[in-house]
């Protein structure tokens, strides 16, 4: 949900600055584009506890998903280990 929180309020920085922008006469296609870079900034300054605890909470859910879920190389692994060590069991050196 703080992901959700963070676009959201990056979303309304970008409407705000882009709007302002057109409000004070900058009516061309650079307003959005000037907007996107006041908006950045903005959010950087105003947003960084926002942005850390999406950060923060995007890395958890990494976390959880990648060491809950077994791989195909994983399961790969798995499967040649134990042809080797019943080759190894069959045929002792």
């Amino acid at each position: 949900m703080p992901v959700v929180i963070y676009t959201a309020l990056r979303l309304a920085l970008f409407l705000l600055a882009t709007g302002l922008l057109w409000w004070v006469g900058m009516r061309s296609w650079l307003a959005p584009l000037a907007g996107l870079f006041v908006a950045w900034a903005l959010s950087y300054v105003l947003l960084g506890g926002f942005g850390a605890k999406a950060a923060a909470y995007v890395e958890e859910r990494s976390r959880a998903r990648s060491s809950s879920r077994r791989t195909r190389a994983d399961e790969d692994a798995s499967y040649e280990d134990a042809i080797d060590d019943a080759n190894r069991g069959e045929h002792p050196a």
